[in-house]
Order: C-alpha cells, then sequence, then structure tokens
C-alpha cells in the first residue's frame, strides 16, 4: 500500500487531503500540532496520527522514523503547514520573520531532506504548497509572501535536481480557500464565491500526485488572474494603490481586477485585536479575555495542559480546542512563538505595539 504524509493534517486542506487519500486505499500519516484535531480525524478515517510541530528541530527525523514504522515506505510527502498574520513586512520583528521563514521553507526543505532517501527507493515525490502571493504580493502580508516565493523557487529547483534521482516535485497554487487560515491570520478574505471548498483543492492535489505532476493550479481562473497581474506590474501596482492601505492605517477592503480581495488589518499590535475573529468562540466557553492576558507575561513559556487546567479544572476538549484556537492566534499576531507541540513562548506583552 502506498504512503502519503501529510503535515498541517489537523484542519482545511490537510485534513480534506488525508480524507481523499484514505478514501482512495494511500495509508495516510496525518501530522499537527493540535492533538486534539489529530484524534477527531483518526475517528472519521484510518490513518496513523503524529502529534508534531514541524518548527522543532527533530522533527523531521520524527516524521520520517513513524512512517517507515507504521508503513514500512513513504511515497509522498505533502508539505501543508503554514501560517500568517497581517502585517506590514517592515513593522515584523525578526522572530515574527524568522518563523515565516521557517515555517515555509526551511522546515518542508528540512523535512524533503530526510525522506528523500525513502522516496527514492519508491521513486515517490514531494509536494509543496505554496500560494498566489508568491508571483503577485499584496500590501499586508508581511513576511508571508516572501516566503512563499521562496519555497516556489525551491520546488521548481529541486524539481529539475531531483528528476534523475526518480523522484517526482509538485507545487501547488491552492488559490484562496474557505479554511481556518484567514481568521487565525487575521485576513478576512471575501467576496465568498472567491474561496474554494478545501475539498475541491484536496483533489487536485492528489490528481497531481497520481500524475507526478510538476505543477497543481486547484484553481485555475485564480492562477490565471495572478500569472496576468505578473505580466501587467505597473498596472497590478496601480491597481493595488487605489484599493490598498497600508496595514498600520485603519483597515480597509484590499484587492485588484488580478488578485483576490482582502480585508487587510492592522499589524497584530493589539492584544484584542488579535483575539478578536475568536470573541464569541471563546465567550461560548466563557474562556475570559483577562484570563489569556494574565498567561502573556514576556520570557515565560505557556504550556495548553496547565493552562487549561488553571481555567476549566478538568477541561473538555471543546474547552481545549477554544484554547488551543486562541494561543495560535496570537502566535500568529506576533505574542507567542510555538516550542513545540501544545507549548508557546512569550515574545511580548499583551501592551505592547
Amino acid at each position: 500500500m502506498r504512503s502519503i504524509v501529510i503535515t498541517g493534517a489537523s484542519a482545511g486542506i490537510g485534513a480534506a487531503l488525508a480524507r481523499r487519500a484514505a478514501a482512495a486505499g494511500w495509508a495516510v500519516l496525518a501530522v499537527a500540532r493540535r492533538a486534539d484535531r489529530l484524534q477527531l480525524l483518526a475517528r472519521e478515517i484510518h490513518c496513523e496520527t503524529l502529534v508534531a510541530d514541524v518548527l522543532q528541530k527533530e522533527t523531521p527525523a520524527t516524521i520520517v522514523a513513524h512512517a517507515q514504522r507504521a508503513f514500512g515506505r513513504i511515497d509522498v510527502v505533502v508539505n501543508n503547514a503554514g501560517s500568517a498574520h497581517a502585517s506590514a513586512l517592515l513593522d515584523e520583528s525578526e522572530p515574527q520573520i524568522e518563523r515565516q521563514w521557517q515555517l515555509h521553507v526551511g522546515a518542508p526543505l528540512r523535512i524533503a531532506r530526510f525522506a528523500l532517501p525513502a522516496l527514492e527507493a519508491t521513486r515517490g515525490g514531494l509536494v509543496f504548497l505554496g500560494s498566489g502571493l508568491a508571483r503577485v504580493p499584496s500590501p499586508g502580508y508581511g513576511a508571508y509572501a516572501p516566503a512563499k516565493a521562496a519555497i516556489r523557487a525551491a520546488s521548481i529547483q529541486l524539481r529539475r535536481e531531483l528528476r534523475t534521482r526518480g523522484v517526482f516535485v509538485t507545487y501547488v497554487d491552492p488559490g484562496v480557500v474557505d479554511t481556518e487560515f484567514s481568521r487565525a491570520s487575521g485576513m478576512q478574505e471575501h467576496p465568498a464565491w472567491w474561496h474554494a471548498k478545501p475539498d475541491r483543492v484536496a483533489a487536485a492535489i492528489l490528481r497531481g500526485i497520481e500524475r507526478r505532476a510538476s505543477r497543481v493550479n486547484a484553481v485555475p481562473w485564480q492562477t490565471a488572474a495572478t500569472v496576468l497581474a505578473e505580466w501587467l506590474p505597473s498596472l497590478a501596482d496601480r491597481a493595488m494603490s487605489s484599493f490598498v492601505t497600508p496595514p498600520a492605517a485603519a483597515p480597509v477592503v484590499a484587492g485588484a481586477p488580478s488578485v483576490p480581495e482582502h480585508t487587510v488589518a492592522p499589524a497584530a499590535s493589539s492584544f484584542e485585536a488579535a483575539l478578536e475573529p475568536l470573541q464569541r468562540r471563546m465567550e461560548r466557553v466563557k474562556l475570559p479575555l483577562a484570563f489569556v492576558r494574565s498567561l502573556v507575561v514576556p520570557h515565560s513559556s505557556i504550556d495548553l495542559n496547565d493552562a487549561a487546567m488553571r481555567w476549566a479544572g478538568m477541561p473538555n476538549k471543546n474547552e481545549r480546542a477554544a484554547m488551543q484556537e486562541v494561543f495560535d492566534a496570537l502566535a500568529g499576531a506576533g505574542f507567542l512563538a510555538p516550542e513545540g507541540a501544545e507549548r508557546w513562548r512569550v515574545l511580548r506583552a499583551p501592551d505592547d505595539t
């Protein structure tokens, strides 16, 4: 049985691809930081799960060892894990820029390096998730667009370097997808008709894997629009200047005929603004903002289990999931940085700007 490793598999495209692959008869290793989400996925489909943070240096070796132990082989590795937050590029701190680089470039390349011998043995492949912003960056995406441009270039380079070794490399432009990504990043994309469903994108990726495709354009008309904008940079610049206000100013509707429209929020200098997309979720589980603020102490670390116990005593899965989402949102906004599975380092205080 062919096996596939999928990072960022707890939600969105990663979870949808895991479902698709399992249904098609693949042995699936789903990798993500959120244990509760992986448990739910494992109840839904037959798959192996691994709770791990791709930013940790030991994770690539752990992924490969787990897959080899479970399946005896690795046929495909899909580097899907990712996140972003709204910010002007030069307003981002060094840790924020470094995190984007490591998450979207460093970690995928490390995983690819560790998996390569196994992939050569099976004549398998590597898949890298990109973005239309790799070709047509839009104001307000901080280091996310440059990092995605780098992994796009890296995937092309690897495709050409690994051809003679029997390993295919696929770059995926997923388009604008209806996932948690936008809410967690602070970027609210609209109108609704721009958004592709994760399952549609997952189906396109799996078809590309079966064909050993060099590129998958999951939403072709969106890719065509970005190509047009890339060919006409002056026009794209003028269009964006008319519609996009840098994130240091008040939030505005941003967009252009060539790229999906976005509401670009201010850089997450406000603690409350970073958690605003989760306000209703926090209210439903009665998670006080004041309690979350009390946890965010610079130079300290936050452990999900400890924090949940302090808040709820014996938290249920819904409460733990809500707290996980809060910490992920704060990490995306630059207040926290992941230290491992369900653990974060505090980078700055709630009132720091």
